[in-house]
């Protein structure tokens, strides 16, 4: 035998010996590096990736979400012996797959699976998780998960996946598509608005089964105030405030409603060119400060998955809730009625979104992410929110999750696409849609508060 070939002989054999050596990671050990909420992070942020790409209209994000997430919930939870299924709470879901006793399974990557297969079937673009899960899913076989553990969580997951997805398809979703609104021209009810005068989106989506809420109209705000121009009523001083604030907006007042404005398809006209910008929506972005959250307070990843849930569900009850009034009211927007009887030329500083105004959308589905988020993190959390800086909305700073809330609901004032009142009746709505998903919906055996 050649120098070369025993050399070659002996380096393979010292290999195996020391391959032989090294002790396989215990369940203890590969579940602890497993566990590491940046791995179910980087899922959710792909998910908004493609939400953001394949321009989801905000509630069929929020949909999208909530799935995703119950499903990341439900395969981690026999993860903590603390935490309980949602089988029962959540409105007719039911006990879905269980591990096989006195088997070993690697929870976290279950759950991220889980996940990632719902996303897939509920969005377009699955290409993107093609480049994104080879890479993903090898972090947990180089944190020790044996291959037989490995393929049995993955198994799992999609178990857990396709009874949250049997689940999905009995909401009325498919019923409620095609459908389009119509658009009567009657004084005070909303009429398509410019650039792109776009059909109202989901005028059907009180249709949809609630999560947490015994029905779409449990938590309807007062009346809005009845169309009038005569001066003095309240809808007059309404809509000129909204349009002496377009006639000033500063920049301070600019920049928090640009922030805010995560308008799924905002359409730009340059000259007789129209091209269309996709951005982050509203459900993304709240999603994306519990992250910030999450990740400050330094949350595990039970507590982690378990805020992107709650809050998933505030967010689609939010919407649930928020559209059955939309389209009760129907409410004419800012834009059509200041061109019509003010002044031809004045544009609000934001794209007006496609469908009625009253309430506000942003105002109703903040309050109840901020509620629930207030209720796991705190009540004065102070944080920096650079969710969409990749986006070129900039950075911003506040001192509660409420906060945020607060400056979010505003927002929609100062871009001249909402009145005052339906801030303010939007909050008190999402108000009571966060406290019914906290008082309802437990997560934990000891259903105490959950911080």
């Amino acid at each position: 035998m050649n120098f070369s070939l025993r050399f070659g002989y002996l380096l393979a054999v010292l290999l195996v010996g020391l391959t032989a050596c090294q002790k396989p990671a215990t369940p203890a050990e590969y579940n602890a590096k497993a566990a590491n909420p940046e791995y179910y992070n980087s899922a959710l942020n792909k998910l908004t990736e493609v939400v953001i790409h394949d321009i989801f209209s905000p509630p069929v994000a929020s949909r999208i979400y909530s799935y995703a997430n119950l499903a990341g919930y439900e395969a981690l939870v026999p993860f903590d012996t603390q935490y309980e299924s949602l089988a029962g709470k959540l409105k007719r879901f039911q006990s879905g797959p269980k591990p096989e006793p006195g088997k070993e399974y690697c929870f976290p990557l279950a759950s991220a699976r889980a996940f990632l297969t719902v996303a897939r079937a509920l969005t377009f673009s699955v290409d993107f998780y093609d480049t994104f899960e080879k890479p993903f899913y090898e972090q947990y076989k180089k944190d020790g998960v044996p291959d037989e553990v490995y393929e049995r969580s993955l198994a799992y997951g999609e178990a857990v996946a396709k009874h949250v997805l049997d689940y999905a398809a009995k909401d009325s979703y498919k019923q409620t598509r095609g459908f389009k609104h119509t658009v009567t021209n009657e004084e005070g009810s909303w009429v398509p608005t410019p650039p792109a005068y776009m059909d109202a989106a989901e005028p059907q989506w009180n249709k949809l089964r609630c999560w947490g809420m015994d029905t779409c109209n449990q938590f309807m705000p007062p009346r809005p105030f009845p169309y009038s121009l005569a001066k003095g009523s309240p809808y007059a001083k309404e809509l000129d405030e909204v349009y002496q604030i377009g006639k000033n907006l500063d920049k301070q007042k600019q920049d928090i409603a640009y922030f805010w404005d995560d308008n799924a398809f905002v359409m730009n006209v340059a000259g007789h060119v129209m091209y269309a910008s996709k951005k982050m929506t509203p459900g993304g972005h709240w999603l994306a400060i519990a992250q910030t959250v999450a990740r400050k307070k330094k949350l595990g990843l039970m507590q982690t998955v378990e805020a992107y849930a709650l809050t998933s569900f505030a967010l689609s009850d939010g919407f649930i809730s928020c559209w059955d009034e939309k389209y009760r009211s129907k409410t004419v927007r800012p834009e059509t009625v200041i061109n019509k009887s003010m002044d031809p030329k004045w544009t609000p500083f934001l794209q007006t979104p496609p469908f009625p105004e009253y309430p506000s959308g942003h105002s109703v589905i903040s309050t109840a992410a901020a509620t629930v988020l207030t209720n796991l993190m705190g009540d004065n959390v102070a944080f920096t929110d650079s969710t969409e800086f990749p986006y070129g909305h900039g950075v911003r700073s506040f001192s509660s999750i409420r906060a945020a809330a607060d400056e979010a609901s505003i927002s929609r004032l100062y871009g001249g696409i909402h009145y005052r009142s339906a801030l303010v009746n939007g909050q008190v709505e999402g108000e009571k849609v966060g406290k019914w998903i906290v008082e309802k919906i437990h997560t934990r055996k000891s259903a105490v508060a959950q911080r």
